[in-house]
Order: structure tokens, then C-alpha cells, then sequence
């Protein structure tokens, strides 16, 4: 009889949702909750999926008892799901627009918490606001909104929410060339309006869409660090032409069982 390879433990960030001015019952409340079709599409490769609560000062659970440097270390990756927008001022910026202010909770969670990953060198793998968050963590910025600050750019959301898609061409000599090897470009589904605009430190750009907006970067430090602008999540087997992300799942996974 075969073994069972013992199962990777994979972080999944929390997205959070605050309470609705006037709301009565659960809608008084602070959610944390995951999207299903990431945990589902990292679950598929025999990995334990554990969604990580923010640690807050003023909750139950005091942040001297439990510490996000304590999910790094006992989790073998990280992956930062998608969600509001990246506030601007996480990035020395104000809001062009009051609904661009995004989520400054939220943000300062995930920072914390991709830095407690970085230095405890375990790999990270961003997606959709994800790849942004960490573009930002590592001195980048980002476009508010690609419709109105660069014109003519292709539709990257639209009213088909998961059904939304565009071309991306990895850039030469990337990591994503290496890991398709004759593939050099796919269709992508894409939900997103704001975009990397400066560079992080130390971050190099592994696709692009048509219109020059990065789909890809990656962190050219000590660890893994990945981010697509995408959702692979959403490339299900039954939608045909849509990009196979599993070399992307692949690596990510096999930096975390090291």
C-alpha cells in the first residue's frame, strides 16, 4: 500500500467585510471569510487549507497571545486572495475618487502578515489584489483606475464578473516562460480595474496584457514570491482556451513542501 504524502498547510488571507452602516444581526458585524474557489483549487492538491483571521487589538483574543509571525511559522505558504481595492495611501497617494479609498484595514493586515511570510522565507503566491498588495509591499504603486488614468486599455472586468477574459504574453526569459516551456500566452479571466503601475523593489514583470498592463510579477529575493494578476482560480477544465494555471499551482506548492 502507498503511502499518503503527508498534505501541505497553505495560509489563505482573509477577506474582510465591515459592518453595514444601520445594519442589524450579522450585518453588525466584522466578517472574515475566504472564497471558496481558492481554497477548493489549492484543496485539489491534497494541501489543508486554513483561512488566517486578522489579530486585532481591540477583539477578544489579545494581539500578546497570537501573532501573525506565528501562522509563518507554522504554515508552509501563504496565498493572498483577491478583494477590495488596494488603498492608495498604502502606496503615498490619495484617492482619486471616494469609492477608489479601498480597504485600510485590510491592507494593513495583509502587510503585516506578507512580511511575516518574506521573513520567514516561506513562498507567497498573490492573486488579483494579491499580486498588488505585494507590489505594494515592496515600494510599488499602482494605477487607481485603469479606465480613466490609462485610456484605451482592453476591458479588464466587466458585467460577466468569472466570465471576463483577455490575452497575457509572458515576457522573455521569465519564470513563467521556463515553467510553459512552447507556451508563450493564453486567455486569462480578469476582474480587476486597478493595476501595477511602479515597480516594487527587486520585482520583475512575467506577462503582460495586450494594452501593457502587468498580469505577472515576481520577487527576485531570497524566496518564492509570485503574484498573477489574474484568477487561476476561475480556469475551470470545462471552459475551453482559458490558460492551465497548474504550473503555477505546481511551483508555488513545491516551494512550500521545500
Amino acid at each position: 500500500m502507498t503511502a499518503r504524502r503527508k498534505a501541505i498547510r497553505i495560509g489563505l488571507s482573509a477577506r474582510i467585510f465591515h459592518p453595514e452602516p444601520g445594519g442589524t444581526g450579522i450585518r453588525s458585524k466584522t466578517l472574515q471569510v475566504l472564497e471558496q474557489s481558492v481554497a477548493q483549487w489549492l484543496a485539489a492538491r491534497d494541501v489543508m487549507v486554513l483561512m488566517i483571521p486578522s489579530v486585532v487589538q481591540d477583539g477578544e483574543l489579545m494581539r500578546s497571545n497570537i501573532r501573525l509571525r506565528d501562522y509563518a511559522e507554522y504554515l508552509d505558504g501563504l496565498v493572498l486572495q483577491g478583494g477590495a481595492d488596494v488603498s492608495p495611501r498604502a502606496y503615498g497617494e490619495e484617492p482619486l475618487q471616494p469609492e477608489w479609498s479601498g480597504d485600510p484595514v485590510r491592507d494593513a493586515y495583509e502587510l503585516e502578515l506578507f512580511h511575516e511570510f518574506l521573513e520567514a522565507r516561506r513562498p507567497v503566491l498573490g492573486i488579483c489584489r494579491g499580486m498588488q498588495l505585494i507590489n505594494v509591499a515592496l515600494g510599488g504603486s499602482l494605477w487607481q483606475d485603469l479606465p480613466s488614468q490609462c485610456p484605451g486599455a482592453v476591458a479588464h472586468e466587466s458585467a460577466d464578473y468569472d466570465r471576463n477574459r483577455h490575452a497575457v504574453t509572458f515576457a522573455e526569459a521569465s519564470q513563467l516562460a521556463r515553467w510553459y516551456g512552447d507556451v508563450t500566452r493564453g486567455e486569462v479571466i480578469s476582474i480587476h480595474h486597478q493595476a501595477v503601475n511602479r515597480l516594487g523593489r527587486d520585482v520583475a514583470v512575467e506577462a503582460c496584457a495586450e494594452d501593457g498592463t502587468v498580469e505577472a510579477i515576481r520577487w527576485q529575493g531570497r524566496s518564492f514570491v509570485f503574484g498573477v494578476q489574474w484568477h487561476p482560480e476561475f480556469h475551470l477544465p470545462s471552459a475551453p482556451g482559458l490558460l492551465d494555471c497548474a504550473p503555477i499551482l505546481d511551483a508555488f506548492l513545491a516551494a512550500a513542501r521545500g
